[in-house]
């Protein structure tokens, strides 16, 4: 099984085949637009500005799982997107990451990937960590999407690289990326 396997849906519930982006850096990110997190559009767009004729692509996957920060339609999330951040980059349409709902795609991810841990260093990495130790001691252990903007990096084959925690530096992901270009 390959990410190329997957179809989608982008925000206008058009199909859309995963292996269209073969041979292309695959940047696969879980948004909201009401969280802390939500200023993550600049720097995604940054990159996808920066990058995106070295051959990376950037999908952008709304998600409401999480305290419902994304509430909106996705004409409304996409206003709001490109008005705020200017973003450009393609916008998938609105999915569960997690549980029996979750996007095929997602279970994916989270089948061939591991928590890395939030960064203590980053303002809401404590926070983060506090909320889910009360729902769960064990939570670290788990796959799971813990939170909105997790990425994942898939190199000009399909493998994939690399999984960033929403506190992530954004010069980690930069890193990351210039490599496989």
């Amino acid at each position: 099984m390959s990410i190329y396997n997957f179809t989608v849906l982008d925000r206008n519930n058009n199909e859309v085949s995963l292996e269209d982006f073969k041979g292309k850096v695959l940047l696969i990110v879980n948004t909201a637009t009401e969280c802390g997190f939500t200023p993550q559009y600049e720097y995604l767009q940054e990159l996808y500005t920066k990058y995106n004729e070295k051959g990376l692509v950037i999908l952008d996957f709304p998600c409401n799982q999480f305290g419902n920060q994304a509430p909106g339609s996705a004409e409304e999330i996409y206003e709001f997107c490109t008005s705020r951040f200017g973003v450009t980059f393609p916008q998938m349409a609105k999915i569960e990451v997690n549980g029996e709902n979750a996007s095929e795609v997602y279970k994916f991810l989270t089948s061939n990937t591991k928590f890395g841990g939030f960064d203590m260093n980053h303002k809401l990495g404590p926070v983060l960590d506090e909320i889910y130790l009360k729902e769960d001691p064990e939570y670290f252990n788990k796959p799971s999407i813990k939170w909105n903007f997790t990425k994942f990096l898939f190199d000009r084959e399909g493998n994939l690289i690399k999984r960033f925690e929403p506190t992530a530096e954004k010069e980690e992901v930069d890193e990351a990326i210039s490599k496989l270009l």
